[in-house]
């Protein structure tokens, strides 16, 4: 009896100090491909699905509550060669706010330079330090940039490694010549990881880090304060914009963030909603229209 308690004791040590730290939904839409195996992107998507979420991605040991939850959405657009595919892949992730049953967005992107050679009858093969296939590149870099902006959101600049680990792909990807990896671009992988591993753009990184710990995640003990914490967090990014106004890195932020922005402020004092449509106007523009229901 003492020895079946101990192998199952090792048992259960060894498998959660492997278990691993994703959890993500994968979808594929194939509707704009015509006279295609239907049953060859039902193997595509399990292969991506094991590609991301049975592997080990950091050093941590990770409770199956604690996993980091995202979803992947590929579309395909193009079919050349029967193994060769263009389309989109849209990458959203989530994490839970302390003491509640919110989830908050913490990263969404669409990447419209997407295009990969699929063969289904092999394994989906990827190493860090040499480029073998774009799909996995892809894959490996996304998951590796969820999982930094998520431990960003825990403690400050916590991402680093892992933003590192995506700067790395993108470099090695760049020999391949394919789309989203070049420098000579500006709105791309490259430069999404690359800008956000710079001091210029550390502001925004602190504001993701006190927007989430110091606001959202102090709102089931107090709404004002976590919303005063927000605004507070939100002024970071002044600074930004206004050494790099309109910048890729902001977009991305906005994009994820703007619609929980409008609806937190929709019940706060009147003078505080003019505050903070002030600053969002400065800072997010493009969005203008939109933050004025917050009124």
């Amino acid at each position: 009896m003492k020895k079946l308690i101990l192998f199952l004791s090792i048992f259960l040590f060894f498998g959660s100090s492997h278990a691993q730290e994703v959890k993500c939904e994968v979808s594929i839409n194939f509707n704009r491909l015509d006279g295609v195996d239907v049953t060859m992107f039902e193997d595509m998507k399990q292969q991506v699905y094991d590609f991301i979420n049975n592997r080990k991605w950091t050093g941590d040991i990770f409770q199956e509550s604690e996993k980091i939850e995202f979803s992947v959405l590929i579309e395909l657009a193009s079919i050349e060669g029967g193994n060769t595919f263009s389309g989109t892949i849209q990458i959203q992730s989530r994490r839970p706010v302390y003491a509640s049953a919110y989830n908050s967005t913490v990263f969404s992107f669409k990447d419209e330079q997407f295009s990969f050679t699929y063969d289904r009858f092999a394994n989906l093969e990827y190493s860090e330090s040499t480029f073998l296939s774009n799909l996995t590149s892809v894959l490996a870099y996304y998951t590796y940039m969820v999982i930094g902006y998520d431990y960003d959101t825990y403690k400050l600049e916590g991402g680093t490694k892992y933003f590192q680990k995506a700067q790395q792909i993108a470099g090695t990807a760049q020999s391949s010549g394919g789309q989203g990896w070049s420098s000579s671009e500006r709105r791309n992988r490259y430069w999404l990881v690359e800008n956000h591993l710079t001091p210029r753009f550390r502001n925004l990184r602190v504001c993701s880090y006190e927007y989430h710990r110091n606001g959202f995640d102090q709102m089931a003990k107090d709404v004002t304060a976590g919303r005063t914490a927000v605004t507070n967090a939100l002024l970071k990014l002044e600074e930004v914009h206004r050494n790099f106004p309109n910048s890729f890195n902001m977009r991305v932020f906005f994009d994820s963030k703007s619609k929980e922005i409008i609806k937190l402020y929709q019940d706060a004092p009147r003078a505080e909603k003019d505050k903070i449509i002030d600053l969002l106007n400065k800072v997010d523009p493009a969005n203008t229209i939109n933050y004025q229901k917050i009124l």
